[in-house]
């Protein structure tokens, strides 16, 4: 790294501010990036990483707050307004033209012209000189974009960005679809790229890829500043207690988790063998007990919504096998899943759990509904009556059956859901984040619910960002870091340091 002693940043933003309606993301938020090295911007969902960089890149515009480049100050109003002043992006999905050939990707819009004629040979030379020069990338800049995999798009994205002189590389999440490889392959030309004084953002959920290429590190959480440090200067388990938002002695303190008043199950209901996919999750081994609650702790992007999807067939496994105690056959498919018991409450309820313009009883009547077939109708009157159960047992508000679903606080949402699975009574309820976004009496009741679903000898397979809760509800944890599960932890050994211990590893 470039030594940064009385050297004045390439890039510094000072008490931005940006609201949306009902929402504030970012409350004041300070950075800064100097030329010459990797910085990466740290935060869980929420934190604001993704706000911060569209209000730099022009996508947002900022309420309040400056933005010096090269110490000028500057306010882009649109992704090209950045790219002119220096500041390139490269997106997780790579944002080119598949059906253009490399050259086209990296000159689009600014193909060299004659007399109005693309000069094609002058375009495909300058193109081969920039990937071989800048990126010790040797390859047939005529072929199709899509002739090459997604580590090679990734770096042909890299191009464009260094082809209109980009003083400000920001990588979001670059690595999300690369293996083991390609990420060394990546990470190689960003130190090359660094070493010339280029200035990189570096965003990513990986801890370990953070500690092996950033020079410095900024957290974010809840829209707000939480602090800035050399890498080498930050410890990983400070890195993810700054993250989580919780200090490890305030979490000690907690009171005891429920979880030690249940006695331990030998029965397994189901057990993981080198269950995996690639890209997704590597293989791993869990086993689920009868009336156990699994939680899965771990940073965003961790594997824990893979493994969850893995469990629902939503995502099909291409290493390894789930074996049942009460049948041989294989998951394909969510149907196959709720054919063997298994009920889940998705992460994001809006797109994959509830269906808007269906009334509270029509979503929660969707999933038996759908085991009978449409040829089988449950008549309305039965319908009502199990609107009325559920509303009564979760306390849905309003208690109108026939309120459209997505009128709903969150919360209550968020209960519709809970109780189409629990009138399917399975044998085992996979609920992701199912506390995220709504108030403190319904995640009460919420983590309440689990508990007895517990004592009624369903199994609950838990997972949540708020890792107190994970500690309050679990019998026991896996813990997942960067797609691998690393560790189990169990009754008495169960605590927040061992578990942030197992998230930061190192």
């Amino acid at each position: 790294m470039i030594n940064m002693i009385d050297r004045q940043p390439i890039l510094q933003m000072s008490g931005i501010y940006k609201s949306f309606p009902g929402v504030r993301a970012l409350k004041g938020v300070d950075f800064r990036l100097f030329a010459g090295e990797v910085h990466a911007l740290m935060g869980e969902n929420g934190a604001g990483k993704s706000t911060l960089i569209k209000t730099l890149t022009g996508v947002y515009s900022v309420d309040e707050g400056k933005v010096l480049l090269d110490g000028k100050a500057i306010r882009p109003q649109s992704p090209q307004d950045a790219q002119e002043v220096g500041i390139s992006t490269v997106y997780q999905e790579v944002n080119l033209c598949p059906n253009l050939t490399v050259a086209e990707n990296i000159y689009i819009g600014r193909e060299p012209r004659r007399f109005g004629i693309i000069q094609w040979k002058e375009m495909n030379k300058n193109a081969s000189a920039l990937l071989s020069e800048r990126l010790s990338l040797h390859i047939d800049v005529s072929l199709p974009l899509q002739s090459y995999s997604v580590a090679i798009q990734q770096l042909i994205a890299i191009a464009r960005a260094l082809s209109i002189s980009a003083k400000v590389l920001i990588l979001d999440e670059p690595t999300s679809s690369l293996d083991r490889n390609e990420v060394q392959q990546l990470f190689a030309i960003m130190r090359k790229l660094k070493n010339e004084g280029l200035a990189i953002l570096f965003v990513t959920h990986f801890l370990d890829q953070v500690y092996e290429i950033s020079d410095r590190i900024t957290i974010l959480r809840n829209g707000e500043f939480v602090g800035e440090s050399l890498a080498d200067n930050l410890p990983r388990i400070e890195l993810v207690s700054r993250m989580i938002g919780k200090e490890l002695n305030l979490l000690e303190e907690m009171p005891k988790s429920q979880h030690e008043e249940h006695a331990e199950s030998d029965d397994i209901w189901v057990e993981a063998s080198n269950l995996g996919r690639t890209g997704a999750i590597e293989p791993f081994n869990l086993v689920i007990r009868r009336g156990e609650v699994v939680g899965l702790a771990g940073l965003l992007g961790s594997g824990r919504t893979e493994i969850a999807r893995l469990f629902f067939g939503a995502d099909r496994a291409d290493q390894g096998k789930l074996k049942f105690a009460k049948s041989s056959e294989a998951i394909r498919s969510p149907r196959d899943a709720i054919s063997q018991g298994i009920g889940f409450c998705p992460e994001n309820r809006k797109i994959e759990g509830i269906i808007d313009d269906l009334s509270v009883r029509e979503n929660i009547i969707l999933a038996l509904q759908a085991t009978r077939g449409w040829f089988r109708t449950i008549n309305r009157k039965r319908q009502d009556e199990i609107a009325e159960q559920y509303i009564g047992t979760l306390n849905i508000n309003p208690p109108n059956p026939e309120h459209l679903v997505k009128n709903l606080s969150g919360g209550n949402q968020q209960k519709v859901i809970l109780a189409r699975w629990l009138l399917m009574q399975p044998e085992l309820l996979i609920l992701d984040e199912p506390t995220r976004g709504i108030d403190v009496g319904a995640k009460a009741e919420i983590q309440k619910l689990v508990m007895s679903l517990s004592k009624r000898g369903t199994s609950v397979l838990f997972i949540s960002s708020e890792l107190e809760e994970v500690l309050r509800v679990s019998g026991r944890i896996a813990v997942l870091r960067d797609r691998r599960l690393v560790k189990e932890i169990e009754g008495q050994d169960i605590s927040p340091h061992h578990v942030m211990q197992a998230i930061a590893g190192g």
